[in-house]
């Protein structure tokens, strides 16, 4: 039987562990990655660690989430996260320099390598040939103490693409059609390997949109093969020597097998308030729209901003469409400059912002009240632009450009008419302008450690929980609905993300848009307990999602299901996820009433717990759907007391 890529990628990194899907491994890591606004946390437990360096191949810290200082701790946050990367042997992309993700494949990725990313959509470099897995910031920082990495061994789903992208339509059409065939919920220990003659024909860039929103199915990670596309992608960034052929075997044999006719793909469009919630754009009603947004990891590379511009190209914004974009990175931007595509863009009246990922995470360009804001991002949650009333959508490029012009939702065929053919000669550059001036390379090891990490007055500790006892007696702090993202416990936006490093503040405002009351309440019962519905936790990878929770007390979290990264950073933080037996015992629990669990140590390890509802006198069953390894992290307390117990122990 031959060998997906994604089986031979993880058997070259595999240290330990069943490659049967669904049981835990260890891997070998070689990269990682993490961002401004969640990072902090990652090097303070890196320095709670104790080591002196880094032992990954490469780590790289990117500022480029929040760049609107508005007022001193996101600088600080800079200074700090820019002196631990000297201290430790990490590289810096500077702000201005670009979207991590982005720079991450551009100048560091290579095919066959595993990179763990602190943030959701890591797998965009999928599109090069790498696993790359999306984490909490403690996996990060147990990454980089070179530590086998524990995952569970994915199923693989075979994504076979024939046929062509038609003209207007974009790979944001392809992920917007696997959501709507999968889910939000349906990739849940999966990588999507996408193979076939369209795949091939595909250039990396497309490939990243499909990787990159492949976070929204709740799937491990997504890839491509390392072929042709990946060679020239590589010597365009002057790196082709970093490129190997790494293919999957032609007889692999996958777990499931999915079907997608690019010809037959037409644009299509995320409606409110799911990435999955998508249908034609066609079909979509035709409401006025007050703002678009072309920009984010997802959509912002050279093709993708140039054949935005071609469709603007001799048109205008509306006067009712407040228009942004914000490019990739500082290489992408100079190339439009050079090839025209940023005149078309400005005689249109778009505005250009930072090259960084601002209105994707509400950083900048809230939409109105009520607004209706169309982007080329990947998310679409309540309150994920900023403004819990507002309703995104999520299109191409070419679309959102069409909508920019319209003043409502309108493909680029409605625009250019049979004119929208020139959009497919547009293609990426055969060389990129590489100037690497904007990354700090790490200092020598012995010079390294003479660095001060600077640490501004919004740093303040990273709180260590409390390990699990026998005895847990706890009200219900919160009980919530499906589908609760990350974004809803802990906000988004510029003044929010200052915040993270500062978790006695950020705590503050734990659920500020779902439950104004969550903070000061949990605060009060000192210990308890949120219930939540299906797919708690969904979307972004940032970990304050747990940690402010168990600042605040929670010390377990009972829900329908769980989405994969938040659990791991419940894990890794203190709070113990577990799984209704029954679901219908959901419906039997209210907010404030007292839950008992006896015997919880020894309960722990047989993965099932027995919960007395003391309220209401009734019992009932959660799972502990814990790895070995998981579990002994939940009885250590969180992740950093286990490393810490074994580095010691290798000592």
């Amino acid at each position: 039987m031959g060998k997906t890529l994604t089986r031979k990628i993880i058997e070259s990194h595999y240290v330990s562990g069943s490659m049967t899907p669904g049981e835990e491994i260890f891997i070998k890591v070689d990269q990682t990655l993490t961002h401004d606004i969640n990072a902090v946390m990652t090097y303070l437990a890196f320095e709670a660690i104790g080591l002196d360096r880094i032992r990954t191949e490469c780590s790289v810290s990117h500022l480029d989430h929040n760049l609107l200082y508005v007022d001193n701790k996101t600088p600080d946050d800079h200074i700090y996260l820019q002196s631990a990367a000297k201290r430790f042997g990490v590289h810096v992309s500077r702000p201005g320099n670009g979207i991590c993700h982005s720079i991450q494949i551009s100048r560091f990725g290579a095919p066959g390598k595993i990179s763990m990313g602190g943030d959701s959509h890591t797998p965009h470099g999928g599109a090069i040939g790498m696993l790359c897995i999306g984490v909490g910031g403690m996996d990060v920082a147990t990454a980089m103490t070179g530590v086998p990495m524990r995952l569970n061994m994915p199923r693989v789903v075979k994504v076979n693409l024939t046929g062509k992208l038609n003209p207007g339509s974009n790979a944001k059409d392809v992920i917007l059609e696997m959501l709507r065939r999968v889910t939000i919920k349906g990739g849940l220990g999966n990588v999507y390997e996408y193979v076939g003659p369209g795949a091939a024909a595909l250039e990396v860039p497309e490939r990243a949109t499909i990787a990159n929103m492949g976070a929204e199915l709740g799937a491990t990670s997504s890839i491509f093969p390392a072929d042709e596309q990946v060679r020239k992608f590589l010597k365009a960034q002057e790196r082709e020597e970093a490129y190997v052929e790494l293919l999957p075997d032609e007889d692999a044999e996958y777990d499931e097998y999915i079907d997608i006719n690019l010809s037959e793909l037409e644009p299509l469009i995320a409606c409110p308030h799911q990435p999955d919630n998508v249908i034609p754009l066609k079909e979509v009603e035709r409401k006025p729209v007050q703002q678009v947004f072309l920009g984010s990891c997802t959509n912002s590379s050279y093709a993708d901003i140039a054949k935005a511009a071609l469709v603007f190209q001799g048109n205008r914004v509306s006067e009712d469409v407040s228009c942004t974009c914000a490019i990739a990175s500082k290489q992408t931007y100079k190339q439009l400059v050079k090839d025209g595509y940023i005149d078309m863009l400005l005689d249109a009246g778009v505005r250009l912002l930072e090259f960084a990922c601002g209105p994707c995470c509400a950083i900048g360009q809230t939409p109105a009240t009520e607004g209706i804001a169309v982007r080329t991002s990947n998310r679409n949650f309540k309150g994920r632009a900023g403004s819990p009333t507002a309703k995104i959508y999520l299109v191409s490029p070419e679309s959102a450009a069409a909508t920019a012009i319209k003043g409502t939702f309108a493909s680029a065929e409605e625009i250019m008419g049979e004119d929208v053919s020139k959009l497919a000669e547009i293609k990426e550059p055969e060389s990129y302008p590489v100037d690497d001036a904007m990354i700090i390379e790490p200092l020598p090891e012995e010079e390294a450690k003479k660095v001060e990490i600077i640490r501004g007055p919004n740093i303040k500790f990273l709180p260590i929980p409390e390990q699990p006892e026998q005895y847990l007696c706890a009200p219900i702090s919160l009980k919530g609905g499906d589908d609760i993202s990350t974004d809803d416990i802990t906000p988004a936006s510029a003044e929010f993300s200052s915040m993270r490093s500062n978790i006695p503040l950020m705590s503050q405002y734990c659920y500020h848009r779902y439950d104004p009351e969550f903070a000061a309440r949990a605060k009060e019962m000192g210990r308890s307990i949120i219930i939540g519905g299906e797919n708690y936790g969904q979307g972004s990878s940032r970990e304050h999602a747990a940690i402010n929770p168990m600042y605040l007390g929670v010390k377990a979290v009972i829900a329908k299901s769980i989405a994969r990264i938040h659990k791991g950073n419940l894990i890794n933080h203190g709070i113990i996820p577990m799984i209704f037996e029954d679901p219908k015992d959901y419906d039997k629990l209210d907010q404030g009433d007292e839950l008992e669990v006896e015997n919880l140590l020894d309960q722990i390890p047989t993965r099932r717990v027995l919960i007395k509802d003391k309220t209401k006198n009734i019992t009932f069953y959660a799972k502990l759907e814990l790895t070995e390894n998981e579990a002994e992290v939940v009885l250590s307390g969180g992740q950093l007391s286990y490393l810490k117990k074994q580095l010691e122990a290798k000592e």
